[in-house]
């Protein structure tokens, strides 16, 4: 019986980093999930967002700046490339002037990516693409446990009257009865609110909130501790929004907020999400054109591999 046959990134003694086809990790393409046990894709959308725009093109440029990354993780021994079959199976076609639209042409996508079992890793976009991603997410494994890194809430009721928008997926995810309330996170939500219940909104549906004033100046280590025995065995969604870190940190994004996370930080909150039963993940909000020097890109495509070598079946070697 022949060994099972694993994609590889493009290394950099084959091809100079500034070279190769631009996908995420210079990956192999394909169109469809067929024998992917994990799959890159992006949403190239931005027309749910309030304020700056630009997350359309997030995608494009987080794949660009995921050149330098390589297959080995040094810190915690993970071997993705090794265990699993990737690939970058390109962007969902949406609709960029019809958002409500665009919410039913991704979830049925995500419908066609993971229907045999293949765990997605987005690249965004605004955060309003969670919501439809979820909503498929909920049909196959039913309500789905929740780790949310964000400086907002994204509960709001409505916004200018519509009720689909990057500050509304999460108020949408739980009247959709698609989340398990009892094993859903916030972490890093700050700043100015219009109320209390900008925060307790999600505390009062079971959420556990916990704010950015709460994770200053420590290790996050022992929080994720705590979600794990939260979260449990169940199947759960990771949704990482940019603007969870500090601005100083990563400025490319739409609705900046200061006294945010460390890249340390979220490196602690993704590592801490090992043996969690993730059936997804995305990153999201990342504008490039407030970042010209393309840090806020460099820093998600490497969450992003994080996220990849945390996925259930990754294996862990010593060389």
């Amino acid at each position: 019986m022949t060994a099972r046959s694993f994609n590889q990134p493009l290394g950099g003694n084959e091809m100079p980093r500034f070279g190769g086809p631009a996908t995420m990790m210079r990956l192999p393409t394909q169109p469809t999930t067929e024998g992917l046990d994990a799959c890159f894709v992006g949403i190239p959308m931005d027309i749910g967002t309030s304020n700056r725009p630009g997350t359309r093109f997030g995608p494009r440029q987080i794949r660009t700046e995921s050149c330098m990354i390589r297959p080995y993780n040094m810190a915690t021994r993970a071997a993705p490339f090794d265990s699993l079959q990737v690939a970058d199976i390109g962007d969902v076609a949406i609709d960029t002037f019809n958002l409500p639209k665009c919410v039913d042409i991704i979830t049925d996508a995500y419908r066609g990516i993971i229907k045999n079992g293949c765990r997605p890793l987005t690249l965004g976009g605004d955060h309003t693409l969670s919501y439809p991603i979820l909503r498929a997410m909920a049909e196959k494994y039913g309500p789905v446990g929740l780790i949310h890194v964000d400086a907002h809430a994204d509960i709001n009721e409505h916004m200018f009257g519509e009720p689909i928008a990057h500050g509304t997926p999460f108020r949408r995810a739980v009247e959709a009865g698609v989340l398990d309330t009892k094993r859903c996170v916030q972490i890093g939500v700050r700043g100015t609110g219009y109320a209390a219940d900008d925060f307790d909104w999600p505390r009062e549906q079971g959420f556990r909130v916990v704010q950015a004033e709460e994770c200053w100046h420590k290790s996050l280590t022992p929080l994720m501790e705590e979600v794990r025995a939260q979260v449990g065995n169940g199947p759960v969604y990771l949704t990482y929004d940019i603007d969870s870190l500090d601005p100083s940190i990563a400025p490319g994004t739409g609705t900046p907020e200061i006294g945010g996370l460390t890249t340390i930080q979220a490196l602690e909150i993704i590592r801490g999400c090992w043996g969690l039963n993730l059936v997804g993940c995305d990153l999201v909000e990342v504008s490039p054109p407030y970042d010209p020097a393309g840090n806020t890109a460099i820093t998600a495509a490497n969450l992003l591999f994080e996220m990849l070598c945390v996925l259930p079946g990754v294996q862990r070697r010593n060389a």
